[in-house]
């Protein structure tokens, strides 16, 4: 009996030694985050992000603070290639922007970015591709759960702010989509609400005028339902006062996907990128200099 309570209790215990293991590795933060924003990174996003540059005080706060949240979630990975804080920053601003609106939500779906130097095929080569692929979401043969992106592509879409690329934003929009289970261009937010039906019915009408060649909408968007969302919200994001104009009725229900009224809110969505120096005046409009402001917080 001694014999097998002993037994008993030392079962116990290898199992509990086994369930805090596995607790800790599921729990471990993909990277450690510091716990104040640094300032070079902020540096890095007035001087990169447009997306930031036009936030107040109060919502680049939060801004950073989704950076930190997304950065100890999801682990950036480089293969074959140096993730640098510039590319970390750049993955996590791509999937902060759609989600902005949205201050509860977060990516279920999504537990690693894998950083490509280039583009790549579906084969993931980078020799001699047989096509040339920029970003993609994961499926299938361990690739759930991610996204992978080239970091040339990466940067790319954050120097031209105004082109209406943005190969992060793109993917990070895809993975949005899917939160419901399904990519297919309607997104959960739309689901169970008025608004589906007639989004809906503007992405078929202008898939077709894109397939005409009717369209200044990325022929690319003309692929399908789930590349139109994507190429669509890559221009909404980028040229919003272009798109209110030029596609109204696109642009006001984009407005309600992403609870963000672009165009609005947006004074100067197309603001030139230029350097920020310690001595430089604040963006956040204090009138101090950056080295004494937001730099310090």
């Amino acid at each position: 009996m001694a014999i097998q309570i002993a037994f008993l209790i030392f079962t116990v215990i290898i199992l509990a030694i086994i369930g805090l293991y596995v607790y800790q590795q599921t729990n471990k933060p993909a990277m450690v985050v510091p716990k104040i924003f640094p300032p070079e990174w902020r540096m890095i996003l007035e001087r990169d992000v447009h997306f930031y540059q036009n936030l107040n005080k109060e919502e680049k706060k939060r801004f950073e603070e989704d950076i930190r949240h997304f950065l100890h979630k999801v682990r950036v990975t480089g293969i074959r290639t140096e993730v640098e804080d510039l590319d970390r920053l750049l993955v996590a601003s791509s999937a902060v922007i759609p989600l902005f609106g949205f201050p509860t939500w977060d990516y279920n779906y999504l537990d690693e970015v894998l950083v490509y130097p280039k583009h790549f095929d579906k084969n993931f080569s980078m020799e001699n591709p047989e096509e040339i692929i920029l970003g993609m979401v994961g499926t299938g043969n361990g690739m759930d759960g991610m996204i992978i992106l080239s970091k040339e592509s990466l940067r790319q879409g954050y120097q031209n702010p105004t082109d209406g690329r943005n190969v992060g934003i793109h993917e990070f929009v895809h993975i949005m989509d899917k939160e419901d289970g399904e990519v297919d261009g309607i997104p959960e937010a739309l689901t169970h609400n008025k608004y589906m039906e007639p989004w809906r019915e503007l992405m078929e009408k202008e898939i077709l005028k894109i397939r005409q060649g009717k369209s200044d909408i990325d022929a690319y968007g003309g692929t399908n339902e789930q590349e139109f969302f994507a190429v669509s919200s890559e221009y909404f994001f980028e040229k919003p006062k272009l798109m209110e104009q030029k596609h109204p009725e696109i642009y006001e229900l984009l407005n309600k996907i992403y609870h963000q009224n672009m165009s609005k809110h947006f004074q100067n969505p197309f603001r030139v990128k230029k350097q920020l120096g310690r001595n430089s005046s604040c963006p956040c409009g204090s009138g101090e200099k950056f080295k004494n402001c937001c730099m310090k917080n």
